[in-house]
């Protein structure tokens, strides 16, 4: 089985973790090998000496897509929750990985639909002021100009959200004809 990235990306609480998960959870049930690259766990582990300046940033998501880099070249479906704020740093992303083996996918959400779904209270520190560069309130996010798929994760729920990927995830692993996006239309 060759490998594939899907890169979500979007604010805080648009549902990267939940949906990375969901839909590993799903493609594991088919029995293909998928690794979950989360942006928290990084922080924790991996990336704990980084902070959010963008430059903190750009290492941390250099960090994600050489692990994402090494998973796809053993076979593996790496699906990357990772806010990555900055179109540069994506667009580094997807040449590290290559990009016929990467998706970025863009979970689109309203920062009040985020905040809503915040049980840290996140939102609400940034607000004020008690977090310095948190995206979308002190630090800027640039959404995609032409990401591979885009789910808005405040109008859909959890389950149609998941079959929406699930049905992505198998045109880019099955069907060559979806590398021209017929599979979406």
């Amino acid at each position: 089985m060759q490998g594939h990235a899907f890169w979500f990306t979007g604010l805080s609480g648009a549902g990267k973790t939940t949906l990375a998960n969901a839909l590993a959870d799903r493609l594991r049930q088919e029995g293909r090998a998928a690794l979950v690259i989360d942006g928290d766990h990084l922080r924790r582990q991996l990336c704990c000496d980084l902070g959010f300046s963008p430059k903190d940033r750009r290492e941390n998501l250099r960090r994600a897509a050489a692990v994402a880099q090494l998973a796809v070249e053993q076979g593996f479906l790496a699906i990357v929750a990772l806010i990555s704020p900055y179109r540069e740093d994506r667009a580094m992303a997807r040449r590290m990985i290559g990009a016929s083996r990467m998706s970025e996918i863009y979970l689109s959400a309203s920062v009040d639909c985020c905040a809503s779904r915040d049980p840290k209270g996140l939102y609400a520190r940034a607000s004020q002021g008690l977090i310095q560069n948190f995206t979308g309130i002190s630090a800027p996010y640039e959404p995609p100009e032409a990401a591979d798929l885009v789910l808005d994760t405040g109008s859909f729920s959890l389950e149609q959200t998941v079959e929406r990927l699930l049905f992505y995830a198998h045109c880019r692993i099955q069907d060559s004809e979806c590398g021209r996006g017929s599979c979406l239309g």
